[in-house]
Parts: structure tokens; C-alpha cells; sequence
């Protein structure tokens, strides 16, 4: 359950926002505010993972409310002035929606921010766990965080990632490749299936352990241990299924290839 503050000095747009908090089961609205003054103060005081925030207010708009907080909370604009999107954009903001939109627009923002919301609590769960474990002894370093580098007994085991509404644990030895979707990524597994889920490409190539995994195109995140040949920009995952390796990716990948197998 997402604790969520609303702030908009319209009433009209603020009872808006409640009652479309009010139609999803996961959002909870602990309160809602007619001025960022009397917003900043409540967030010094309440636990809020969500903050629906307009930017044209006065006294102090949305952006620089967002800006002062010192443990931000996920944050959705809401406004009607396109051209603060990209200082939205900015501040890391989970969505910005422009007025009026619809219901549908809205709870697309907010299961965005749910997503987020979860992955953060299993980061938080995974690293906790690490934290009580005693540290594995090191025999070897060996390029550590190069792609293609041995791995240790810490490297990470599994992602988390959310499809059609639930959390997924994903071994991460089982993954092929990942293609990228415009905002959404396609994870293709051993045995097949694919996981679609909302997520940015560069976004997965950071939670994902660099000695096992390789950028090799804007597009295409490959398991290194799941390449069969390559050849002429193309990486060879059976005798029929391939990637292509960007232009800007060809250089680290020879690296690797040259680094890490003995040409004959």
C-alpha cells in the first residue's frame, strides 16, 4: 500500500485526485493539501511514499517543494503547463501529467509508481539480507566488474520485476538476452517465455551483474554465457536466433571476446 499527499490550490483538480486515489486498491491518501506550505510541513511529520504534486501554486510551487525535501518521496506532477516537464523530468519525477487527463492516464502514473515502489522494498529486503550475512572471503580479483570477469559467491542471483501484475523473482543465469521496447524491455528466458515489463533498457543493464551481462546495443542486453558465435555486427544465441551489436558497442565487445577466449 502506497501512502500517498496531494497538493493542488484548485479544489476542484485536488477532489479530483482524491477520488481517483480513492478507485485504486494500493493507494492510500493520507492526506491532501491546498499549498505546498502546509504540505511541507505534513511531510517532516507523516510517512509518504507518493506525493501528487501540481507545480503552478504560489508561496512555493511544486518544483521547488520537491527540491527542498531532504528524503524525497516517489513524485507524480501534476500541472497544466507543459513546459515544466523537463525540470520534472529533472527531479527523477515517476510520471507528469499534464491537465486535464482521465482516469486511465492516472492509473498508469500510479501503477508506475507502484512498480518503483516495490522494487524499492525488495532492494531494500535483498540488501538488508547481505548486510546480515558475513562477508565471503576473497581468494581472486580478476577485472572485477569488467563484463565477462569471474564471479564471486555474492554476484546477484536474481532481479525482481514486475509483469502483469505481480512480482517475479527472475534467476538471472536463466536469462538469454533483453530487448528493449521504448519505455517497456522484453526478457527472453532459456526455456522460452518472455517477461515484458515496464522499465527502461539502461535502468536493467544497472541492476543486472556486469561480469554475466553485456550491452551490446541500444537496443540489447546479452547474457554473455548464452553466446554461441558471432559474426559481421551479429551475436549468435542458437543456429537461427541473433542480435545485432550496435556500432558503438563493437569495440568492447572484441575487447571482451579477445580478453576472455583463445583465438585458434
Amino acid at each position: 500500500m502506497l501512502k500517498c499527499l496531494a497538493i493542488d490550490d484548485e479544489p476542484l483538480a485536488l477532489r479530483q485526485i482524491e477520488k481517483y486515489i480513492e478507485k485504486l486498491p494500493y493507494l492510500e491518501l493520507v492526506a491532501a493539501c491546498t499549498n505546498a506550505l502546509e504540505a511541507q510541513q505534513l511531510l517532516t511529520s507523516q510517512a509518504i511514499d507518493l506525493l501528487f504534486v501540481d507545480i503552478n501554486m504560489p508561496d512555493l510551487n511544486g518544483v521547488d517543494l520537491v527540491r527542498s525535501l531532504p528524503k524525497r518521496p516517489l513524485i507524480i506532477f501534476t500541472t497544466a503547463y507543459s513546459e515544466y516537464a523537463i525540470e520534472g523530468f529533472r527531479l527523477d519525477a515517476v510520471d507528469y501529467l499534464l491537465k486535464p487527463f482521465s482516469f486511465a492516464d492516472f492509473s498508469r502514473a500510479a501503477a508506475k509508481a507502484n512498480t518503483a515502489h516495490e522494487l524499492q522494498q525488495l532492494q531494500q529486503q535483498n540488501l538488508q539480507a547481505a548486510q546480515a550475512e558475513p562477508a565471503p572471503v576473497a581468494t581472486e580479483q580478476v577485472g572485477e566488474g569488467e563484463p565477462g570477469a569471474p564471479s564471486g559467491e555474492n554476484e546477484q542471483e536474481y532481479i525482481s520485476v514486475k509483469a502483469d501484475y505481480k512480482v517475479s523473482l527472475i534467476r538471472t543465469s536463466e536469462i538469454v538476452y533483453i530487448e528493449s521496447e521504448g519505455e517497456y524491455v522484453r526478457i527472453h528466458m532459456q526455456d522460452g517465455s518472455k517477461i515484458t515489463t515496464l522499465y527502461r533498457i539502461k535502468n536493467m543493464e544497472a541492476q543486472l551483474p556486469a561480469a554475466r551481462f553485456m550491452r551490446v546495443h541500444r537496443s540489447y542486453i546479452v547474457n554473455l554465457q548464452a553466446i554461441k558465435s558471432y559474426v559481421r555486427g551479429r551475436i549468435y544465441l542458437s543456429d537461427k536466433d541473433f542480435i545485432p551489436i550496435g556500432e558503438n558497442y563493437k569495440e568492447l565487445f572484441h575487447s571482451y571476446i579477445e580478453r576472455t577466449y583463445k583465438n585458434l
